[in-house]
């Protein structure tokens, strides 16, 4: 089901009026999707049908992207402005401290809340805050180039493309690892998600100092990466894993930098363990923890 919440939070300027949109479907145990810059919360539909067999599953479009206006003048999009408003967020639906897996910019903000102790568990796919500086200006001028060609592109030009597997990879190849799996429909509605997306410059911008640098203590937290990311290069979760060294970190063989198109079923595989009572063990059992 498809919805909008409006609510208040707290942020640096006060008690704040935010709408937010979301996706909610299935029933259990309450999981929280968040997805990257420039994307919304559709990015997680190739996952979500496994997900809600177990999962009461709630995809939000974060501010300022997808179906979500962006915060109002002056407001950071920054990571504790986000993170507060998350948090109020799931108070006003009435969830008590949900699961929450996040990819790129959403595996950020899901290690942030897991760190503020606001989330039983935390996946967090090809998370960013974990690059070098170089690495972060490489991330950052391909973002900057995809959201210029995303603009320029007339929307006839995007629909032709995408009715075939070379415009797709044209298209997404940055993001996927099978660009070719993506339907014509998702292609042109994410392209249209990224050009249009209020909160990205402020966002881009408020991300340059980031790093993620605290432990996650007292909860369970996976931390998953695709071999053929493109864009937050895989040696990252080797960082990922010093920092949070209590974290599993698992391997995604063939999968790009969002993973959910390119193999659903092992996302949701990796999603469902990381979320489990005995995560732990799950994912002892399930995988190994491998250098990238």
């Amino acid at each position: 089901m498809s919805a909008t919440l409006s609510f208040t939070a707290p942020t640096a300027r006060g008690p704040q009026d935010i709408t937010l949109a979301y996706a909610r479907v299935g029933a259990g145990e309450p999981l929280l999707l968040l997805h990257g810059i420039g994307h919304h919360r559709q990015a997680w539909d190739p996952v979500v049908d496994i997900l809600a067999t177990e999962r009461d599953v709630i995809a939000v479009d974060l501010p300022g992207f997808g179906a979500s206006p962006a915060l109002s003048p002056g407001l950071p999009h920054d990571l504790p402005t986000t993170s507060a408003v998350l948090g109020a967020f799931c108070a006003a639906l009435g969830v008590d401290r949900p699961h929450v897996a996040g990819n790129s910019l959403g595996g950020l903000l899901a290690l942030e809340l897991g760190r503020e102790n606001l989330v039983r568990s935390v996946t967090a796919l090809s998370p960013a805050g974990f690059w070098t500086q170089a690495e972060r200006r490489y991330a950052f001028g391909v973002l900057t180039g995809m959201r210029r060609t995303a603009r320029t592109l007339p929307l006839p030009l995007v629909e032709r493309l995408s009715r075939t597997a070379a415009g797709r990879t044209a298209l997404t190849s940055t993001i996927y690892a099978r660009p070719g799996r993506r339907s014509p429909e998702a292609v042109v509605a994410e392209t249209l998600a990224l050009a249009h997306a209020e909160g990205f410059a402020e966002t881009l911008r408020a991300g340059r100092s980031v790093l993620f640098t605290d432990d996650v203590p007292g909860i369970p937290v996976t931390v998953a990466w695709g071999s053929r990311d493109r864009l937050l290069l895989p040696r990252q979760g080797v960082r990922a894993k010093r920092t949070v060294p209590r974290a599993r970190l698992v391997r995604l063989p063939g999968c790009g930098h969002v993973p959910m198109n390119d193999d659903p079923a092992l996302v949701a595989r990796v999603l469902l363990d990381g979320s489990r009572a005995q995560s732990a063990r799950a994912l002892r059992t399930s995988f190994s923890t491998v250098a990238l």
